[in-house]
Order: structure tokens, then C-alpha cells, then sequence
């Protein structure tokens, strides 16, 4: 938002003050990432950057370390495994978070506090206490050190995103739709499809993708849920740092950073998109 024509000398100062402030805040925040991503493209297998980096020498910058990624077959086959279970966790919280704040948003539901507490819980408490928690839990089932056991995990802990957000969207919802809808002879599930569910896609997709970029980062479950044949990307990049130091770590990273700038993009143009549907002018 552009300053103000009427605003005086104490205004303006503070207009670029807040926005300086804030530019130093983020830069802060994001210089550990920018650093990462030069560093992915160094020539030798080191974690600093050498002379020719610093000289912008051609010779000194490389792909050599995304094509080790692509060519070793450990790492490829984490990215199949993160990819499987991201995508199967996904859309079980997706479901899950759906149906779950759609009945929290009925105003004749019991003890909505205390079962949204339990829900948002996993957000709450430590995720190393979780972890250990399902370790016990799936040992004693047979679940551990199987893809169930990891994509059940990764659902408790991306359902709270789901249900946050489908929440937060049906705060705006107009229930006088479903009425109507009801009125003209529709059932509930053409009211839910018809109805219900175009309001409330921006918001169902973008717990969706919450849920999908936490499975996909997560590593601590899988330290102690998983097996060798279960290795998802973060607990390979873990394995890389204690066992074997490669700049190939990098090279993922700098990916994931990637895919992550993707999905948060994707997140602001539906949040744009749920306002317009709202009649919320986007800011």
C-alpha cells in the first residue's frame, strides 16, 4: 500500500522505517537459504566457497553435484519414497481435516473446544514426544519400519494444517446457501459437491499442500519409524551429514527450497482467490 498524499513528516519516517525494518528481518531470515544455493553449484566438495567462486569464475561453478544426485540410486530412491508417502498422507489428512472441521463448524456440535484441542494437538506438543510415542504404539502392531506405519504417522501430523485451515475458511462461509440448496430439493451430497465444497476448495487445497510440505520435510518420525527401504529424502540427507559429508546434500536442498518457494506461491494465489470469492478486496 502506497503511502498516504495527506500523511505528514512522522508518518512517512515511520512508512520506511516499518518497511526497512521488515526487509532487514527477512533478509535475515532468508541469507542461511541464499547461501545454499551457490554453494550447491561449486565445482570442488566443499561446504565454503573457494577462490573462483568469489572471482565468479565459470571453471569453479558445476552441475556435478545434481548429477550425483540424479545418478545415485539411494537418493533417487528417496525421492520415490518421500513422493509415495507425502502423497498417500496427503490426501488421508486432506479427508480427515475436511470432515472433521466441517462438523466443528456446526454450531450443535459438543464440546467443540476441547475436540479441536485434541485435534491441533500434534502441532502442540514436542514432535520428539510424538515420535517416541508411535514408535511404542506402531512396534507393538507390527506398523514399524513399513510405508503404513510412516503414512499414518505423517497423517496425524498433517491433519491439524487441514483442519485449521478448512476452519478458518468456513468462518466466512454463508450457511444460508446449504439451506437454499436443501429447499430447492438437493441432498446433502449434492449440497456438499454443489454447494459447499467449490467455497471452500482454496481453503481444503491449501491444508492439503500444509500437510503434503510437512510429510515431505518431516525427518524425526522417520529417525524412528523408518527402515532402510523407507528412507524419505530428510532422513538420507541426515544419514549424508553423519556417515558420508557430500555436497550433494546441497544440491537436494537448494531442490527442496525449490519446491517449497512452488507450493507457498501456489498457497498466496489461492488465498487471493478465496478473497475474491469472498468479496474480500486481496491485501
Amino acid at each position: 500500500m502506497a503511502i498516504p498524499p495527506y500523511a505528514g513528516p512522522l508518518e512517512t519516517t515511520w512508512y520506511f522505517t516499518f518497511r526497512f525494518l521488515c526487509a532487514c528481518i527477512f533478509l535475515f531470515l532468508i541469507t542461511p537459504i541464499l547461501v545454499i544455493i551457490p554453494l550447491s553449484f561449486n565445482i570442488e566438495p566443499y561446504f565454503t566457497f573457494t577462490s573462483g567462486m568469489l572471482e565468479f569464475d565459470p571453471d569453479a561453478y558445476s552441475l556435478r553435484w545434481y548429477e550425483d544426485f540424479i545418478n545415485n540410486t539411494q537418493w533417487t530412491h528417496s525421492v520415490k519414497n518421500s513422493f509415495i508417502i507425502a502423497i498417500a498422507s496427503t490426501i488421508l489428512a486432506t479427508v480427515l481435516g475436511t470432515l472433521a472441521a466441517l462438523g466443528l463448524s456446526k454450531p450443535h456440535m459438543p464440546y467443540r473446544s476441547l475436540v479441536m484441542g485434541l485435534l491441533i494437538s500434534p502441532m502442540i506438543v514436542p514432535l520428539i514426544i510424538s515420535a517416541a510415542g508411535m514408535y511404542f504404539f506402531y512396534s507393538n502392531i507390527g506398523l514399524d519400519q513399513t510405508f503404513l506405519g510412516i503414512i499414518l504417522a505423517h497423517t496425524a501430523l498433517g491433519t491439524p494444517f487441514v483442519v485449521i485451515t478448512v476452519t478458518a475458511t468456513l468462518v466466512g462461509f454463508d450457511h444460508s446457501l446449504s439451506r437454499a440448496s436443501a429447499n430447492l430439493g438437493a441432498n446433502p451430497t449434492t449440497t456438499f459437491f454443489k454447494v459447499i465444497m467449490p467455497l471452500i476448495l482454496p481453503g481444503v487445497i491449501s491444508g492439503a499442500l500444509f500437510a503434503f510440505i510437512t510429510s515431505f520435510d518431516e525427518v524425526v518420525v522417520v529417525l524412528f519409524l523408518a527402515g532402510f527401504d523407507q528412507r524419505t529424502i530428510p532422513r538420507q540427507m541426515w544419514s549424508g551429514i553423519r556417515e558420508q559429508i557430500s555436497p550433494t546434500i546441497l544440491a537436494v536442498a537448494t531442490i527442496l527450497v525449490m519446491i517449497s518457494i512452488a507450493l507457498l506461491a501456489t498457497l498466496e494465489l489461492l488465498r487471493r482467490r478465496g478473497e475474491k470469492m469472498r468479496g474480500i478486496s486481496p491485501g
